[in-house]
């Protein structure tokens, strides 16, 4: 092609979707269990601490003081369990949870 007809070619970006299905054996799917439930509980009371810390202080939360209140969820008797589960999307849960908060009130 001349160099001149560069400037007519338009590229197509082609998006592919792959469809998969994981089989775990019985050990693989308690930790992921575990691993779920560690998230779904850390994003609630994570969350519940933000808003009752809001109504109080009528101050943010940063990242910050989210993974600290975390590592305090994991020294209680009550949620030493967490302590079972990977840290990072534990960690990654209250990042995505920032972030939400972040996009709301910018």
């Amino acid at each position: 092609m001349h160099r001149s007809g560069w400037h007519r070619i338009k590229f197509l970006a082609v998006r592919t979707a792959y469809k998969c299905r994981a089989y775990p054996d019985q050990m693989q799917a308690s930790v992921l269990n575990r691993t779920f439930g560690g998230i779904r509980v850390v994003g609630n009371r994570t969350l519940a601490w933000r808003c009752q810390r809001y109504r109080e202080d009528k101050t943010g939360t940063t990242f910050a003081y989210a993974s600290a209140y975390l590592t305090a969820m994991k020294t209680s008797d009550e949620l030493a369990w967490l302590n079972e589960v990977s840290s990072v999307p534990l960690q990654q849960a209250i990042r995505h949870q920032q972030a939400a908060y972040a996009a709301f009130f910018a």
